[in-house]
């Protein structure tokens, strides 16, 4: 198995062995305690004899140690060999904090209304795998249900309550068929290739909070096949902070988090910003949701306002439009630079279509966000606005454009020098 020695004595992190074979910058070694990269736990890091460790692989049932730089010693030496111990005890508690934060999901998916824990059979909840980076840790899960931040909230609480509990870690390496008769029991054998080996399984057991549920009963918080390394109680992997969600595939939710310093970071960021939210509203924390929730009605409600507004001041415009007569055309000329350019062009193909304006060119001049004067031209005929446009050198935006209607730009002028140019025009 994947660095069964590392796995089963994950704190021995220093050790003197024999050098059974060196090939430029790869070693083996009689004995190793290094984990080799596998089941989305990367490979220790540290130093064998004085030369730092880069990388360990497992090639053919073996650990290759892939060094900085090729050593000075050779087979047959003796060397005394330093796991990064920092590092190492990361791993370990990401890898546990995974384990936990799937024992939490198994349970939400399946728990009652009422909040309370359930047990969860093997078909509610999958495991698509999981990796740990040098910040996050990510676990991809096969859920039956949407996973969304309330979800993620619940998430969060559950992982540090089961942290704060002290639960044991304990692991043992069982025939895969028993391991298989274990209810509940999470074993990917896509993802955890690395925990089998010669028809026996390595399974690690998050148990109940002194090997006892609430209600009294043996009821193991998780229990998974895995080849990585693991603390033994859940107490030292420490703060745990869930930070997002996303869909690397269908059916699949990816779960991110953080264990450690950059939790604590996570913390202090999501405090920053609720106290400074709570400031800004008013009120206190626990009524944030509720100050939010009422702002936006009252937004939404400000936003329809608004556009009625805009719409009955185009209208008017419209209404108040200078007719020009254009070689036997009919124009409406006007100005309503007091409305975004996104309103005037709906609010204009909103009239036309409803046969408001009685005219065969509607020109409205207004001016873009950066100032640059614009116009939104309409034709009621069966004149191409292009055509319109290149009558007083305008030019047509491709976005949103078709026959009848469209927004032109390039002019030198302002909004209302335009308008008095096209008034003008007799």
């Amino acid at each position: 198995m994947s660095g069964q020695r590392a796995a089963d004595e994950p704190y021995t992190t220093r050790f003197e062995t024999g050098v059974s074979a060196v090939d430029g910058r790869r070693v083996w070694l009689e004995t190793t305690f290094f984990y080799a990269e596998g089941g989305g736990q990367p490979a220790d890091c540290g130093s064998i004899g004085d030369v730092a460790v880069e990388d360990v692989q497992r090639v053919d049932g073996e650990h290759v140690h892939v060094l900085a730089e090729e050593p000075r010693f050779r087979a047959g030496h003796r060397v005394l060999c330093s796991i990064d111990w920092s590092y190492r005890m990361y791993c370990m508690r990401a890898h546990t904090a995974s384990h936990v934060l799937y024992g939490a999901a198994r349970r939400l998916c399946a728990s009652a209304d009422d909040g309370e824990d359930t047990e969860v059979g093997d078909d509610t909840l999958g495991y698509a795998g999981f990796d740990i980076g040098d910040e996050t840790v990510r676990v991809d899960l096969e859920a039956p249900t949407t996973i969304d931040d309330e979800t993620l909230v619940e998430l969060d609480r559950l992982v540090n309550r089961a942290v704060w509990e002290s639960r044991p870690v304990s692991w043992e390496t069982v025939p895969v068929a028993k391991a298989r008769e274990r209810e509940g029991i999470a074993f990917n054998e896509t993802t955890e290739d690395g925990a089998v080996s010669s028809g026996r399984v390595r399974v690690v057991t998050i148990g109940a909070e002194d090997d006892n549920d609430a209600n009294g009963s043996r009821n193991p918080w998780d229990v998974a096949a895995c080849g990585g390394t693991h603390v033994r109680n859940t107490r030292e992997i420490g703060p745990v902070t869930v930070l997002d969600r996303s869909s690397p595939a269908d059916g699949v939710t990816r779960v991110e988090f953080a264990v450690g310093p950059r939790a604590i970071e996570r913390r202090e960021t999501e405090k920053r910003a609720t106290f400074a939210t709570k400031r800004a509203l008013g009120v206190g924390v626990e009524a944030v949701p509720d100050a939010i929730a009422r702002l936006q009605l009252e937004t939404e409600s400000l936003r329809t306002e608004l556009a009625a507004t805009r719409r009955s001041l185009l209208e008017t415009r419209l209404e108040r439009a200078k007719s020009v007569d254009r070689d036997g055309s009919r124009w409406l000329v006007t100005s309503c630079s007091d409305v975004p350019l996104a309103f005037l062009r709906a609010g204009v193909r909103e009239a036309v279509e409803s046969d408001a304006v009685d005219a065969n060119v509607v020109v409205v001049v207004g001016e873009r966000d950066d100032g640059e004067t614009a116009a939104v031209i309409a034709s009621v005929g069966d004149r191409s606005v292009a055509d319109i446009a290149a009558e007083f050198g305008a030019t047509c935006d491709d976005s949103g454009r078709s026959e009848r209607f469209a927004q032109a730009g390039g002019f030198e002028v302002s909004a209302a020098e335009l308008v008095d140019e096209l008034v003008g025009h007799q």
